[in-house]
């Protein structure tokens, strides 16, 4: 089994390892209702998407429960 001739210093290591961030979550305001949601997606609050109602009311309080 290959087994490492020098240890890998710590800059080397850390040079490998800064993509391993995390990424900021991109919110955008509902113009409807004015609650946080993710672009592209219908208002989990209030059910809209492009100006037109997609989850019903009675579908919200489903999945909520």
């Amino acid at each position: 089994m290959p087994v490492p001739k020098r240890k890998t210093s710590k800059s080397r290591r850390d040079k490998r390892r800064t993509h391993w961030n995390l990424n900021e979550v991109n919110l955008e305001e509902c113009p409807r209702c004015h609650e946080m949601k993710l672009p592209h997606r219908a208002c989990l609050e209030c059910g809209y998407y492009n100006g037109k109602e997609i989850i019903s009311s009675s579908e919200k309080k489903d999945k909520k429960k």
